[in-house]
């Protein structure tokens, strides 16, 4: 109480810095800064693989064989089915930068033109698979039961043939023919001979996925199989899909350049690599360039898918995160 009676009022005091934030703490404890956000899946993913090298050269040589099949007619100097006598066998030079073969025509068109035949086989056919064996996988690991041990037979049956042996079995039945007919059987081949390799994939997948907590969860919430399959199921089966496709695209290319070598694949007229090793096996002494490029062309269009693939593996690897 103050002299008079009067009650004693404390004057109001700020706080200096008028945040909290601002406020003295004591020495050594640091004031939480805001939680940083983690990135999105599909944004590491990117930024993992823009860092190998691996991965990004394998996309140049990817893109670089796309850019060449879409525009070989402005690029090929050359029409690759046109012949002349008069140049047959001719060194490289200016007119023919890769010579030309026992029938005159420019080998730098042919390869030029065999990497239309060798990226669309390759990339239908993996397609192709993967329309027919991605389902079958997810059915038979949802399922499982009959539907399981049926489907599962059915790709051991299969895959109890060696590829190769399976792929030259399967054209002998369809029988080689010339021009479009001819490439859409070499890519139905190549794909039975793929579609084990994704069924058992997406199989063992789903048999891990369907145990989880959130597919639990969705089930009580009373979701349908369907819906459960396509909206949480198959988006996480995606990772392993996404690598064994880029990868089985290289292998579908070498099986149909195999299958050309042994004039089982995509036959003349038609521009192929491994048709022209099969045509130009025989003159290999005494004009190695023949066989030279194609040789080459399968080489770095393989080794190409194969580093973009081992670069995707590793940037959708979550146990490399």
């Amino acid at each position: 109480m103050a002299n008079g009676g009067e009650p004693l009022r404390m004057k109001p005091r700020t706080i200096s810095g008028g945040a909290l934030n601002e406020a003295a703490l004591p020495a050594g404890i640091a004031v939480p800064g805001p939680l940083a956000r983690s990135e999105a899946p599909l944004t590491e993913a990117i930024r993992r693989l823009r860092k190998s090298t691996t991965a990004v050269i394998g996309a140049v040589i990817v893109v670089v064989l796309v850019l060449v099949a879409l525009f070989a007619d402005v690029l090929a100097p050359m029409s690759p089915i046109v012949s002349d006598q008069n140049t047959t066998f001719a060194r490289p030079s200016l007119d023919h930068p890769l010579g030309t073969d026992q029938l005159g025509r420019d080998m730098l068109s042919r390869v030029i033109h065999g990497s239309r035949v060798s990226l669309v086989v390759g990339v239908s056919s993996v397609v192709l698979a993967l329309f027919v064996g991605v389902p079958l996988g997810l059915i038979a690991g949802y399922v499982g039961g009959r539907i399981d041990s049926v489907v599962m037979r059915l790709m051991d049956l299969i895959l109890a043939f060696p590829v190769y042996l399976l792929a030259i079995i399967i054209m002998i039945m369809f029988t080689p023919t010339a021009g479009l007919l001819g490439t859409i059987k070499v890519v139905g081949a190549i794909a039975i001979v793929r579609i084990p390799i994704y069924a058992r994939l997406v199989r063992g997948s789903v048999l891990s996925i369907k145990e989880k907590e959130f597919i639990e969860a969705c089930r009580a919430l009373g979701a349908r199989d369907p819906m459960i399959i396509r909206r949480h199921v198959l988006p996480n089966c995606l990772a392993p899909i996404i690598v064994t496709t880029t990868l089985g695209i290289a292998t579908a290319i070498i099986v149909e350049a195999t299958l050309s070598f042994l004039g089982l694949g995509t036959q003349p007229p038609t521009p192929s690599w491994g048709w022209d090793l099969k045509a130009n096996i025989s003159f290999i002494q005494a004009n190695a360039w023949l066989t030279l490029y194609p040789g080459l062309a399968i080489f770095v269009t393989v080794l190409g898918f194969n580093l973009f693939g081992d670069g995707l593996r590793d940037a959708l690897d979550p146990r490399l995160k």
